[in-house]
């Protein structure tokens, strides 16, 4: 159960940080990190990750899809000051924004508030809250409409389908 636990950690930060298209691509991310896995094991771990794609994208964690669709609706601006990251929102939507971004577990958020339109978060040095705001700005660029991430799910089960099978092959 430890090594399974560490593994989904690993695998989380492959995902945030590599553009992972194929179980099999992970299979290979995980060996450069030192896991050795069969893509048998890495499928129950996207299962239990709860893993998603869009037709022809990479993997991505269900709670960064949640928070992309929120922030491409709700964000209106993110920067920092000092240690402080400040996200403006919509007008009563900062709760269920700091929500998804407490779910989605953004490295090095230390703690968050949230008000009527503003968060506040902070982080351990200036530098660190850099990374913060570069990794909200990144959600709240690539979000997809909740129509267009419903109608590539079909298509790409069907092709991660043939990918991981060819790979079995």
């Amino acid at each position: 159960m430890k090594n399974r636990n560490k593994r989904h950690d690993i695998i989380r930060a492959i995902i945030r940080e590599q553009k992972i298209r194929t179980q099999h691509d992970l299979v290979e991310a995980l060996r450069t990190k030192g896991y050795d896995c069969t893509q048998a094991t890495v499928s129950r771990d996207i299962k239990d990750l709860g893993l998603e794609k869009a037709a022809g994208s990479a993997y991505m964690l269900k709670e960064d899809v949640h928070l992309k669709k929120l922030a491409a609706e709700l964000l209106l601006e993110v920067f920092s000051v000092g240690n402080l990251v400040i996200a403006k929102t919509k007008e009563g939507m900062a709760q269920g924004v700091a929500a998804a971004i407490e779910a989605a577990e953004i490295d090095n958020i230390l703690a968050s508030l949230a008000g009527d339109d503003t968060i506040f978060m902070v982080a351990a040095t200036p530098e660190l809250a850099s990374s913060v705001v570069k990794a909200l700005k990144a959600l709240w660029a690539k979000a997809e409409t909740s129509a267009d991430w419903q109608a590539s799910q079909q298509a790409n089960k069907q092709e991660d389908q043939q990918a991981d099978f060819s790979h079995e092959l």
